[in-house]
């Protein structure tokens, strides 16, 4: 038989044009516009159990209150206030923060407000699962209880009970960057929430009171004991001072000891008498070499030297040498030498000389008294300095001892000084009960619940509502693997797609043609037996042939006529996947659909194991396909006449040895069956042949070779697509074969849902006009 490959199949496999695919408005719009009936429905749901949340929960109240933490509030009662660097601000408020929320604080709250006997803190309002809770807590309670407790300890137990869910329901944290820190406290009751906010704020500030109390408390106690430790030891030290000093006879005076100042007066001394000494050793030396020159030298010299001394008589003498020798030359000058009152001047000037002479030689022998003096002076005081200078190297080696006993006491003298200054500080701080911190807003009595809010609950109900409903939507997404649209079959299978078939369910058949029995009546042939008489789901076409369904048929024969040109007779094989897919409805509407037009066609039921077609058929045909297949009948016996359209139908006949009938590929594939499709295509122009499904059976791959083309039936949305596209793939000879692909049993409403904005499958409504026979209402099978 012909087994040439079908144009329309070149391409085997087709992947989908993922290059724009990342994010795909369309479909993303597409996909939200089909599923939101199942998000509305979430949505509606999620805000029901909002509501009911709202029913059941017990409102809770917050108060709120301000604390201030400002170091500037005690700085009038400092005396020496310190800047803190911005992070020992923020370590105080830290420290504030977690004060607030301590036990300590929590158990003086509750003391105070007598919290332990409080019912709505004890026993607060609970929701229906907070009651099933507790209710079993009490019940373990009851087993687990000890009788012997006394009412001291239950007492007990009720405060720390009343101090653990003060703490739960406190909320402390500090306001942004500042020194501010908030305090708010939740309960049912909002006159109860003020009272513990406020009582919160003032236990802080009596804390912080107290804690100041107490620091300087303890610190003036713990000052005065060191204080008197250290008097008594700086008395002891000053002691040991002065009895050392007195025992190695370091007397001090200004400071200093006598020997020192001795020492140092004796060395000014000496160095004024070595002064005096080279004084009176440099007048010694000047006049004795005058002297020793002679008496006329000596007065030559005398005029030098008689500044040296306040001698007037050797001043006198040397102005009347001078006098005398000025006459004495004036008279030499006139008279000569040998004048008499030049030799008395000379003799005269003489005498003056040795006057002169001998003065400088006492002066001689005074200055070297003077001199000799000195000297011993200075002999003197250097035996002196001698002597003190060991006196005081002993007082030195003392004195080091002393210098360390000194420091010892100046020290305990400071210290006791430094803790007196600061035991003074502290008693004065002690005296003002100033507290770093206040109230900056007053906890009020809230006029309307904190929790739970309303707006915000079923606003997120509609939020987790839509997000669920958005995620169950993706699931179904996900989970979306059946043919939808004919992009589909292009895109899976490469395969042109014929349409879609909608949706068929039970109507009544329309009455028969009465005109058309007439007709027959007039022209001598008998009229219409019904010997074929279909259920009406196998003659849509027939009875509706202006509608979708008719149409999409009416594209399949066109199809098969472009691909099959041609061919005198065609053989077209109807095939499906599974079972249940509609194939036997498709392949008695397609023949009908060919008789009507005109054309000789003949309807085979081929599918032996399940033959559908054939029992749509009444009354049951006796022979059939098996029977001439085996060659026990000629063709022509099993052949059932539809006498409206003119279609010959080869049922399968029902009998008992067909049920045993295991090897049904074989004999399609027979001799018998090659000899009967060659026997009718003579006969018919359009052989259309309903195969068995290719999943479970091998039959539609056995028949292959007598086929000139498949028609591939997929239910639509029922069957995956991978199976089809697994199926068709592992068999090449049928594949190569087929002319199209018809989604059967397409829900036309939905498939608006599933069409891309501007795809055909949004414009179906348009068509309506052009369909005036409606098949929604007819069944499938």
């Amino acid at each position: 038989m012909n087994e040439r490959s079908l144009p329309l199949n070149s391409i085997r496999y087709r992947e989908p044009d993922s290059s724009d695919s990342f994010i795909d408005l369309d479909r993303l719009i597409v996909i939200i516009a089909r599923r939101t009936k199942v998000i509305a429905i979430c949505i509606v749901a999620f805000m029901m159990l909002g509501a009911t949340y709202l029913l059941f929960t017990t409102p809770v109240y917050t108060s709120m209150t301000q604390i201030l933490l400002d170091e500037d509030l005690s700085k009038f009662a400092e005396a020496d206030p310190s800047q803190q660097s911005k992070q020992q601000a923020d370590t105080q408020i830290s420290s504030a923060v977690e004060i607030l929320k301590s036990g300590t604080l929590a158990l003086r709250v509750a003391d105070e407000m007598n919290l332990a006997d409080n019912d709505t803190i004890q026993n607060p309002p609970q929701s229906p699962v907070g009651m099933v809770k507790s209710a079993l807590k009490s019940i373990v309670g009851l087993l687990s209880s000890d009788p012997s407790l006394s009412e001291e300890q239950i007492h007990n137990g009720r405060r720390q009970k009343a101090a653990a869910i003060l703490q739960q329901s406190l909320a402390v944290e500090r306001v942004a960057r500042s020194g501010v820190v908030a305090l708010s406290f939740r309960s049912t009751d909002p006159v109860l929430a003020a009272k513990i906010t406020r009582a919160y704020a003032d236990a802080y500030l009596t804390d912080q009171l107290n804690a100041n109390f107490d620091a300087t408390e303890r610190a003036t106690v713990w000052l005065q004991e060191r204080l008197d430790d250290l008097r008594q030891r700086a008395q002891v030290a000053s002691l040991e001072v002065e009895k050392y000093r007195a025992e190695n006879g370091l007397t001090s005076a200004r400071g200093e000891l006598m020997s020192e100042q001795q020492l140092a007066d004796l060395n000014s001394q000496l160095i004024i008498a070595q002064a005096d000494t080279a004084s009176a050793s440099a007048r010694y030396n000047q006049f004795q070499s005058i002297v020793d020159q002679g008496p006329e030298a000596a007065v030559q010299n005398a005029t030098v030297s008689s500044k040296e001394t306040d001698n007037s008589t050797i001043r006198d003498l040397r102005n009347r040498y001078l006098t005398i020798s000025k006459r004495e030359q004036e008279v030499t000058d006139t008279f000569g030498a040998d004048h008499p009152q030049a030799v008395a001047l000379k003799a005269e000037k003489t005498d003056v000389t040795n006057q002169i002479y001998q003065e400088l030689q006492q002066l001689t022998s005074s200055y070297r008294n003077e001199y000799e003096v000195a000297r011993s002076r200075e002999a003197s005081l250097r035996n002196s300095i001698d002597g003190v200078t060991g006196r005081n190297t002993e007082a030195n080696k003392s004195l080091v001892h002393l210098r360390e006993l000194e420091q010892k006491s100046t020290a305990l003298k400071t210290l006791y000084e430094s803790y007196l200054g600061r035991y003074e500080e502290v008693s004065q701080q002690r005296s003002f009960p100033i507290a770093k911190a206040r109230v900056i807003s007053e906890a009020g009595v809230p006029v309307s619940p904190s929790s739970p809010k309303k707006t915000m609950v079923l606003a997120l109900s509609a939020i987790l509502g839509m997000m669920f409903g958005g995620a169950l939507a993706f699931f179904q997404e996900m989970r979306e693997r059946y043919f939808r649209l004919e992009g589909d079959v292009r895109t899976i299978l490469g395969h042109k797609s014929l349409g879609y078939l909608p949706v068929l369910r039970d109507q009544p058949r329309k009455p028969k043609n009465v005109l058309h029995s007439i007709m027959a009546k007039q022209s001598g042939e008998e009229p219409e037996t019904d010997d074929a008489p279909f259920e009406s789901a196998a003659r849509v076409v027939l009875d509706a042939p202006r509608s979708h369904f008719a149409e999409t048929l009416r594209n399949a024969k066109l199809a098969s006529d472009v691909v099959l040109q041609g061919r005198q007779s065609r053989v077209i094989g109807i095939v499906s996947a599974v079972p249940g897919e509609g194939k036997s409805t498709v392949s008695a509407n397609f023949a009908f659909l060919l008789a009507a037009s005109g054309k000789r066609t003949l309807l085979i039921d081929a599918d032996l194991r399940n033959p559908g077609l054939s029992r749509m058929l009444t009354p049951a045909p006796q022979t059939g396909l098996v029977e001439v297949a085996l060659e026990e009948v000629p063709w022509t016996s099993g052949i059932k006449l539809d006498r409206q359209t003119k279609l010959a139908i080869l049922p399968v006949a029902r009998r008992a040895s067909h049920e045993h009938l295991h090897h049904t590929n074989e004999l399609l594939a027979s001799q018998g069956m090659a000899n009967l499709i060659e026997n009718v295509r003579k006969s018919f122009d359009y052989i259309v042949v309903d195969l068995a499904p290719m999943g479970p059976v091998v039959d539609a791959k056995a028949f292959s070779p007598h086929v000139d083309g498949f028609i591939f039936v997929v239910e639509w949305g029922k069957t995956p697509s991978k199976l089809v596209h697994d199926i068709l793939d592992a068999e090449p000879q049928v594949n190569s074969k087929i002319l199209g692909v018809v989604l059967n049993k397409t829900d036309m409403e939905e498939l608006k849902k599933y069409g891309h904005l501007g795809g055909s499958e949004k414009f179906r409504a348009n068509y309506d006009g052009y369909y005036t026979d409606h098949t929604d209402g007819r069944a499938a099978t």
